[in-house]
């Protein structure tokens, strides 16, 4: 069978599919609902940067046990109580701010959804392996990334109209009640590959705290492809996490625009995340992970600066839509990479060191990049946002990654090796060895 048609027989992955693909259109409202709300409450775009920082940093700090967790708990029982606890934090917005508007209640809210949606995620990278072939990977990604793209598309257009007509407050409470949708759907997925018990029994005092970050960190530093990338995201982040909240301040302040308008802009995003999705496995296949990642890093610089330098909302609208679809074309590549050469006991360690060391720079970066819109403007910070961006592109050229033309396989003996576009078995690297290094 094709990937395509092997997975359109896979019951469970349907399921989780089609349940997360309504969570995430209810995080697409949110992520227009929350700046709006706080932005109506304060006016200021330092406010909505230190809300983003809030969520940085929580993200940050939860990742250093999130993979730990994951790696030792039933992963769907887990992403249940997860989405549980989102819907009753978020359903309680509109409710609390009928006695005003508390902006410390969306600080604490942001913090407690932060802690969740991070454990979630780890759950969420790590339960796709156990749910389709490993030849269907990059597919399975792509489909689940398609989700993103169209709640992305359709939340920020339902976001301007409920946050116009009901109010942001009760947005968030739709976001809410999507999560209630996702765990119900879990309860009928059922993930086949168990994690490898090796590693299962607990440990204690200095074991724990090495357990929950430095293996993951460890096997992350040792892989050829997994450290530069590591590097390289780190960097792009610094200017990515802010680049919503610059482009909400550019639209509402800057060009002095509504609520619907800036939805609409953020849907038309969404159509660049949903065409790269849905084309990301083939372009991989075709031309290699190196060039794909070239790529998202050449369209992201480009929409970068110019969405900062445009004043007209058709122009930043299309701009939005190539930074989507270059953000996602990353993603999905880096993603099944990660999920290639990572050994399934170690896969929520590893994904959380990952997320956590390149996400680190996020909080700082949006402080700085809001700070200085507040002082200069939006357009120059833009304009050096993109600057860095294509210097990381020079960066990736004097890397293995420029060469990486061949997806990882798997086979008997775990990951193989990868030298100039051959491919070779290899044993799988052990984190605990520090003479043994993972390529794919």
């Amino acid at each position: 069978m094709t990937p395509s048609s092997s997975l359109g027989r896979n019951k469970n992955f349907n399921v989780f599919w089609l349940g997360q693909a309504l969570s995430v259109l209810g995080g697409s409202i949110s992520l227009i609902a929350l700046p709006l709300l706080v932005l109506d409450a304060t006016g200021s775009i330092i406010q909505m940067g230190m809300l983003t920082v809030v969520s940085g940093v929580t993200g940050i700090g939860t990742g250093l046990f999130a993979g730990y967790v994951v790696d030792r708990v039933d992963r769907r029982r887990l992403m249940i109580v997860c989405d549980l606890l989102r819907a009753a934090l978020l359903g309680a917005v509109p409710f609390i701010w009928m006695a005003g508007p508390r902006v410390w209640v969306l600080y604490v809210l942001t913090a407690g959804v932060g802690v969740l949606k991070t454990l979630f995620d780890v759950a969420y990278v790590t339960a796709v392996p156990q749910l389709v072939r490993p030849e269907d990977l990059t597919t399975a990604n792509g489909r689940l990334m398609s989700t993103f793209a169209f709640g992305t598309l359709l939340g920020p257009v339902v976001a301007g109209l409920l946050t116009a007509g009901v109010g942001a407050d009760w947005a968030l409470a739709v976001d809410g009640a999507t999560f209630l949708v996702s765990a119900g759907s879990l309860r009928w997925v059922t993930f086949h590959r168990a994690a490898d018990g090796a590693e299962k029994r607990p440990t204690a005092g200095a074991g724990v705290l090495r357990e929950m970050f430095v293996v993951g960190f460890r096997f992350l530093w040792s892989h050829p492809l997994l450290r530069p990338l590591t590097i390289q995201l780190t960097l792009l982040t610094f200017v990515t996490m802010g680049a919503t909240d610059l482009l909400i301040f550019h639209v509402e302040e800057d060009l002095d625009r509504d609520a619907v308008t800036l939805g609409y802009v953020v849907a038309v995003s969404g159509v660049g995340a949903a065409v790269a999705a849905l084309a990301a496995g083939r372009l991989r296949r075709v031309f290699g992970f190196g060039t794909c990642w070239i790529a998202s890093l050449a369209m992201i610089a480009v929409s970068v600066a110019g969405i900062g330098l445009s004043r007209s909302v058709p122009v930043i609208a299309a701009l939005a839509a190539v930074f989507m679809f270059g953000i996602t074309l990353g993603g999905v590549c880096t993603m099944t990479l990660r999920q290639e050469v990572t050994p399934d006991h170690l896969l929520g360690r590893v994904t959380s060191a990952f997320w956590t060391v390149h996400n680190a720079s996020g909080p700082i970066g949006v402080a700085v990049l809001t700070f200085l819109a507040h002082r200069h403007g939006v357009p120059g910070v833009s304009l050096g946002g993109g600057a860095l961006c294509l210097l990381i592109l020079v960066g990736v050229l004097l890397t293995p990654l420029r060469g990486s033309n061949v997806g990882a396989q798997r086979g008997p003996y775990g990951p193989g090796r990868v030298r100039s576009g051959r491919v070779r078995r290899g044993r799988e690297a052990d984190p605990k060895e520090p003479g043994t290094r993972a390529a794919p």
